[in-house]
């Protein structure tokens, strides 16, 4: 291998992006004004030249293998930053543009990030934003994606993540529900009702319910005869009275403000859930992913200092305060 640098191989660097990007040898061919058959040479002289194979091909699908996820994780921060470099050369407007992939929690899309989109995508025209929810993280590199917004903890061990927030886990219920039951005084009282269950993902395994202030923890056991494995439809299923739940406070600020729901134990609302930004490489970020992290972070604030205010107000019909 020559000291000096191959073009050809940064040129068949972002013939492999346009074909991951697009997700098929023809849609890459179109975009890059290219044959079918360019794409494909262009492909296996890169292999050739760095003497792996990089996508499994079919005659219906194509997938990075685990080496060519491994290179392209690498490159791809690159040709990210060489195309940001020579849109700042040349003195552009609007240096974030193009497509930008986010795999975001379903209920975080829908509650917070979706209402505000408009104002997003009008202060960036030159960008357009697709939005994917899927069962697990998967692998953001051979899957395409910029940036994942995800609860919990990430597992992926090649991905880097960055936390963004940790919201307060709450116990409600809809006012009717307490209307027909009575509204517990104390975590202990849960027993007696009828609570929501939510199916952990992971585990396949209903999550258990603890209640957490000052430092000391109370698991209480707690069952119901309706479990769920999806924080809207359970959310939905609170409202209409169906049962008592546990909810990310930070979704729900809108329904306790209006007393649609009751904070039931806001003496014990020190239990939190984390929320992190998962990004594919540890390299630095296109000016695109920058840019909409920035914008979940101020919708993040907001939504954390609603829910803060709006937990701990009280309406008629769930007025008593726990002990």
């Amino acid at each position: 291998m020559g000291t000096g640098f191959d073009t050809r191989l940064l040129s068949g660097v972002g013939v492999l992006s346009a074909v991951i990007d697009s997700g098929s040898f023809v849609r890459a061919a179109e975009t890059l004004g290219m044959s079918d058959s360019g794409v494909s040479r262009a492909v296996s002289r890169l292999e050739a030249r760095i003497g792996i194979r990089l996508l499994d091909r079919t005659t219906r699908s194509l997938r990075l293998t685990d080496e060519g996820a491994r290179f392209y994780e690498r490159v791809a921060p690159l040709l990210a930053g060489i195309e940001e470099a020579a849109t700042e050369a040349a003195g552009a407007s609007a240096a974030i543009r193009g497509r930008l992939r986010v795999d975001v929690d379903a209920f975080l899309g829908r509650t917070i990030i979706a209402p505000r989109l408009p104002d997003f995508l009008a202060a960036h025209p030159g960008l357009s934003v697709e939005l994917t929810t899927r069962q697990s993280i998967g692998d953001l590199v051979s899957d395409g994606i910029d940036l994942g917004l995800r609860f919990g903890t990430p597992t992926a061990a090649s991905t880097v993540s960055r936390k963004l927030l940790d919201t307060h886990v709450l116990t409600v219920a809809s006012p009717a529900y307490l209307g027909r039951r009575g509204r517990p005084a104390q975590p202990s009282d849960l027993t007696a009702h009828a609570c929501i269950m939510f199916r952990d993902p992971a585990s396949g395994r209903p999550f258990e319910w603890e209640f957490h202030r000052e430092g000391e923890v109370v698991p209480v056991p707690v069952g119901g005869p309706l479990t769920i494995g999806e924080i809207g439809t359970m959310l939905e299923a609170c409202l209409a009275g169906v049962g008592i739940a546990q909810m990310l406070g930070i979704g729900i600020a809108d329904h306790l403000a209006a007393g649609r729901l009751v904070n039931l134990f806001p003496d014990w609302g020190d239990e939190t859930f984390p929320l992190h930004a998962v990004l594919p490489s540890r390299h630095f970020a296109p000016a695109k992913t920058r840019a909409f992290l920035d914008f979940v972070a101020g919708l993040l604030a907001d939504a954390a200092a609603d829910q803060e205010k709006a937990s701990r107000m009280v309406h008629p019909g769930g007025a008593s305060a726990s002990t």
